[in-house]
């Protein structure tokens, strides 16, 4: 009788288990909240999956029009950037110093910032300190000098890609172009350089081949266009400033003789430049983990240039786009949350789960109103 009683206890604690986890399913990991909704799924009557079938098969109707409404976004996309050229060349004048703006191009006042007064004291003299090891310029310097170099060192994706040899090259950049395909869902990045004695191109390009289709074997993920390949450029670097590559000595001792001798040798070196120089191939069955890895940072790289980098480049060059923003806030709410915790525990109270706010920034928005971004395959 003991075993019975048992197992009678071994199945109330299994139900008890399984009602746990579905009032509590949102916090489970993915793989575990997949399979559990699966499950129940399949648990009910047939008629009801039977009219969730056909809801999966509208669910699939409506990805297919939001891949076409993708499609359409491209083009309205592509014939905004020619509008847009005209600001884009502006820009760029005034930053090479090749023109002067007028008085009422250059009247513009900031908006007022509130800020918590302690932090505002902290920024204030940090600004000072940072003063005193600011490089001066002289008042009559030409445009605005650094300009895309500053750019891209004040955001942290691309900080990383610069090495210390590649920030007297990236002086020489003038200006960074997004040109769409004209035939195809593709987009080129033009980076424009300035005469130096690094490489005879002017122009360096970086093209991304985009898709707005539902994958045949994972329709349901369809989340907006993506990247699914790029190709970079060749450099015509000149002699001995190729700063891609880096010349080692080895010593090299003979078998036979035991004679030593010393040979040289070019083994790749990290760059920005490495950037025009992706992985060849897209297709994942034939590329290693570590090759797979590049492109998949390369491809948020080149969204990144093109939504934000391209469009914002004043911004973040002053500060008033920062794309730490959201890391802040996040730091901000483990630190609140940490508090409330130790709170808890001193009132003796269990700590709800946590949680956390979506990405910040701002997106082109689907059909249905929610932000699309880029993904990147």
């Amino acid at each position: 009788m003991e075993p019975m009683e048992s197992s009678g206890d071994e199945h109330g604690d299994h139900e008890t288990g399984f009602e746990d986890l579905l009032k509590n399913q949102a916090f489970l990991s993915a793989s575990m909240r997949r399979q559990l909704l699966r499950t129940m799924v399949k648990n009910l009557p047939p008629k009801v999956q039977r009219r969730i079938k056909a809801l999966k098969n509208l669910q699939l109707d409506y990805l297919k029009l939001e891949a076409k409404f993708y499609e359409e976004v491209y083009q309205i996309e592509r014939k905004y950037i020619e509008l847009y050229q005209p600001i884009i060349d502006k820009r760029k004048e005034i930053i090479a110093g090749n023109v002067e703006p007028t008085d009422q191009e250059a009247d513009y006042n900031s908006p007022g910032e509130e800020e918590d007064e302690e932090m505002n004291e902290k920024l204030k003299q940090m600004s000072l300190d940072l003063k005193k090891g600011l490089p001066k310029l002289p008042d009559d310097v030409q445009g605005v000098p650094d300009f895309w170099l500053q750019v891209f060192k004040s955001t942290e994706v691309l900080s990383d890609m610069i090495q210390p040899h590649d920030e007297p090259i990236l002086k020489h950049l003038k200006d960074i172009k997004i040109v769409h395909d004209q035939n195809e869902m593709a987009y080129t990045l033009e980076f424009h350089f300035g005469a130096n004695e690094y490489f005879k191109d002017e122009i360096l390009i970086k093209k991304y081949f985009l898709r707005s289709e539902l994958d045949k074997e994972e329709p349901f993920n369809f989340e907006g266009p993506e990247i699914y390949k790029c190709t970079g450029c060749i450099i015509n670097w000149l002699p001995g400033k190729n700063v891609t590559v880096k010349t080692i000595k080895k010593k090299q001792k003979h078998k036979a003789r035991g004679a030593v001798r010393t040979i040289t040798k070019q083994v790749p070196n990290d760059s920005f430049f490495n950037f025009f120089s992706p992985p060849l191939s897209s297709d994942d069955a034939k590329m290693d983990e570590d090759s797979q890895a590049i492109l998949a940072t390369d491809f948020e790289i080149g969204h990144f240039l093109r939504a934000r980098i391209i469009p914002k480049a004043v911004l973040y060059y002053t500060g008033d786009v920062v794309d730490d923003d959201e890391s802040d806030e996040e730091e901000e709410e483990e630190a609140s949350e940490e508090e409330t915790d130790q709170s808890d525990e001193e009132d003796e109270r269990p700590a709800k789960p946590a949680h956390k706010k979506g990405g910040g920034g701002h997106a082109a928005t689907g059909p249905d109103g929610q932000p699309a971004e880029c993904k990147q395959s």
